[in-house]
């Protein structure tokens, strides 16, 4: 069977998120009768029919919907292709490493210097990214590693490396009923305006938030409580406290880079950031974070 074409994947995902020809088209910068005769040919190279067309639009098939997941990873991975590619074959080479806000718990603070010993080592750009941004700039080459929590980020494809295991707080305004509480267990937050993060479909009573800092003027204005990784200390506010949750689940730290990555950079950088782990917390990779301890 010969191969689709890139361009073909990408008219294909267009429709698809479309549901229309016409504004796929449009979407493309393109008439829409080639469109049309581009995805009835790619229907006949497969053997499969990829949609389903109604005079309101199109509709995806089972073998569709496959194919439109598995085109978004190849059309990923031709991006990220060039684009490490290019950064590879710049004359000041440079290693791009993603967390959210504080979501490497202080880890960078020691991986950097220690990387930077390292003969491999290359200049490093940390990007601070948004909640849930990690893994698809990973995908996509905009950066080659990640710190990532497998609890809420899709981790297939990636090589990965457990650095940190957390006790989880709840952060309350120092005014709150249960502030004073030297431990609280999950049921004691039954009723509790509980944040709503992007991209979940978990109903709660509290605010939608977009980022830790919003989250920690919500808090600080009691108009929220949440339940956070106990590394939050660090970057608390001067109005609120942190106690810890008994029977909250443990929050994870890990490492991930692309899978067959065959870059020294990313090596050295795997290899710093588990010595950092190993010097910092007694028990090494993988050691764990308390939660015991007061705000």
């Amino acid at each position: 069977m010969q191969q689709p074409e890139t361009r073909e994947l990408a008219y294909f995902v267009a429709v698809a998120e479309e549901r229309h020809f016409g504004r796929a088209a449009q979407r493309l910068g393109m008439a829409q009768p080639p469109l049309s005769r581009a995805i009835q040919q790619l229907e006949r190279r497969l053997g499969v029919p990829l949609l389903e067309r109604t005079s309101r639009g199109v509709t995806l098939t089972a073998a569709g919907a496959v194919f439109l997941v598995e085109s978004h990873k190849a059309l990923d991975a031709v991006t990220a292709a060039v684009r490490r590619a290019q950064r590879a074959g710049e004359a000041v080479p440079k290693l791009l490493v993603a967390t959210k806000p504080d979501g490497d718990a202080g880890l960078l603070e020691r991986i950097l210097p220690r990387y930077r010993q390292d003969p491999d080592a290359v200049e490093v750009e940390v990007v601070v990214c948004g909640i849930g941004e990690q893994t698809p700039m990973l995908r996509d080459g905009r950066v080659d590693l990640a710190f990532v929590h497998p609890a809420h980020d899709d981790l297939a494809g990636f090589d990965t490396e457990l650095l940190l295991t957390q006790d989880q707080v709840a952060v309350l305004h120092r005014d709150h009923r249960l502030a004073g509480r030297s431990a609280l267990v999950l049921a004691d937050l039954d009723g509790e305006p509980l944040p709503r993060w992007p991209g979940t479909d978990k109903k709660t009573s509290g605010p939608e938030v977009r980022d830790s800092g919003q989250l920690m003027a919500l808090i600080a204005l009691g108009q929220a409580v949440a339940v956070l990784p106990a590394s939050v200390r660090r970057h608390a506010w001067a109005d609120v406290v942190c106690v810890p949750v008994l029977d909250a689940p443990q929050s994870s730290i890990m490492l991930a880079w692309p899978d067959r990555t065959r870059s020294r950079a990313v090596a050295a950088f795997v290899r710093a950031s588990t010595e950092a782990v190993s010097a910092q917390i007694p028990g090494g990779p993988a050691a764990h974070f308390g939660g015991a301890g007061g705000s």
